[in-house]
């Protein structure tokens, strides 16, 4: 591509001011419900940038959407919001939308500096380096080199940046029901720079046993919910094993062991060590493939639970809260060709594979209409360890990578 060099020279003039911006956005505490000094530190930041920057707030009842997810206690909208920011808001050319997330997870376990970034060699540590804060740097490397470019490429540019990915993407969400068209979009995440157009779904559940509550002297006559609890997950566990059975050979799944695994994260039992319980709640997190949708997925689950619970004459309750159906772009698309394309601009070798975690890519491939890839930089082992990193140069390399896209995007994408 004959603008590489200047791509490069801008994006190595640069590195001082994105470093600098990274290490401050990464001290920002941005917890799902508590991102908005992070979400106002970017504007400042972009808004020199864009030919404009939206704020998009979230609808009156948001909670009540059918589609919203796994609710923080005590979470508020009010003065909340998404960035919707606009570069080349005029060009009469295809248009293209990048999201990434400005909340990350909690502190690990003995992340002590979780929020005061440490550079070590050119990596840096801290929560959401990777996940999701430096694919944020790379967005805001990207509009400097296309700043300062001698030529627009022919292509508008709407960048969502949202709230709360990490708690089931109702940041995305709200920008879904604000409404979007675009001819393509990409999901940033930590892929190590490999392209993924298939995404595994996922159902977050809770099932509620009850039993019958006695002292411990006289527990012939109580029934232990936490057994109802241990049946039930036995249940699921047989349920799984036989739905990764019939989900071999799925493309570009299969290079994983168990690409859609079962996951038992909370259970909650008891009161008193001396008492039979009569209530115990599990909590975990069933992943799924392309071979079955997130509604399939929900009914097979509350029917093994029900029939569980029916051979001890009761009803277990089951909710769902949080519901990713999977995503699957054809990979013939033109979306792929080009970022193959862009990455060997860049000297990169092009992969392609799939993503064994669900992410917010389905709002745009299948609720929004819009062709979607999952790309990024940074290692998904990386993310939500005490140990989350991300090399410097990968930011920078995603940026270029990103900018040549754009570059090649208008002559695939012609209206």
């Amino acid at each position: 591509m004959g603008n590489i060099s200047q791509i490069r020279k801008i994006a190595a003039d640069e590195h001082g001011a994105v470093k600098e911006f990274f290490l401050n956005l990464l001290r920002f505490p941005s917890l799902p419900g508590k991102e908005q000094d992070a979400i106002d530190f970017i504007d400042d930041c972009f808004s020199p940038l864009c030919d404009r920057i939206e704020r998009v707030s979230f609808p009156d009842n948001f909670t009540a959407d059918p589609e919203y997810s796994f609710p923080v206690d005590g979470i508020d909208y009010t003065g909340r919001c998404n960035l919707r920011c606009i570069w080349n808001a005029d060009s009469p050319g295809p248009s293209l939308v990048i999201n990434a997330h400005v909340d990350v997870v909690p502190p690990s376990k003995g992340q002590l500096s979780a929020f005061d970034p440490q550079v070590n060699d050119g990596i840096v540590f801290a929560r959401g380096a990777c996940d999701d804060k430096g694919q944020i740097a790379a967005l805001y490397l990207l509009l400097k080199i296309l700043s300062q470019l001698p030529t627009r490429p022919e292509v508008k540019l709407i960048l969502h940046l949202v709230v709360e990915e990490e708690n089931g993407g109702n940041g995305t969400l709200a920008m879904v029901r604000a409404g979007e068209k675009a001819d393509a979009a990409i999901v940033l995440e930590p892929t190590s720079n490999r392209i993924i157009p298939s995404v595994r779904g996922a159902v977050w559940f809770r099932v509620t046993t009850q039993g019958k509550a006695c002292h411990s002297g006289q527990a012939g006559r109580g029934v232990s919910a936490l057994d109802r609890a241990l049946d039930v997950k036995a249940a699921l566990e047989g349920y799984h094993r036989n739905l990764l059975e019939y989900s071999n050979g799925i493309p570009l799944f299969d290079q994983f062991p168990n690409p859609m695994p079962l996951t038992f994260g909370k259970l909650h039992v008891g009161d008193w060590p001396a008492m039979v319980p009569d209530c115990a709640v599990l909590e975990g997190v069933l992943g799924f493939l392309p071979n079955r949708n997130r509604h399939q997925v929900m009914a097979e689950i509350s029917d093994c639970v029900r029939n569980t619970a029916s051979s001890h004459e009761d009803q277990a309750r089951i909710e769902f809260m949080y519901r990713h159906d999977c995503h699957v772009l054809d990979m013939s698309h033109p979306l792929i060709e080009i970022l193959k394309e862009s990455i060997t601009d860049c000297g990169q070798e092009p992969v392609i594979s799939a993503m064994p975690a669900s992410c917010d890519s389905w709002y745009y491939n299948n609720l929004m209409g819009i062709p979607s890839v999952v790309f990024g930089a940074g290692d998904l082992a990386h993310a939500h360890t005490s140990n989350e990193q991300i090399r410097l140069e990968d930011i920078s390399l995603l940026a270029c990578e990103l900018a040549c896209l754009l570059h090649r995007f208008p002559a695939s994408f012609k209206q």
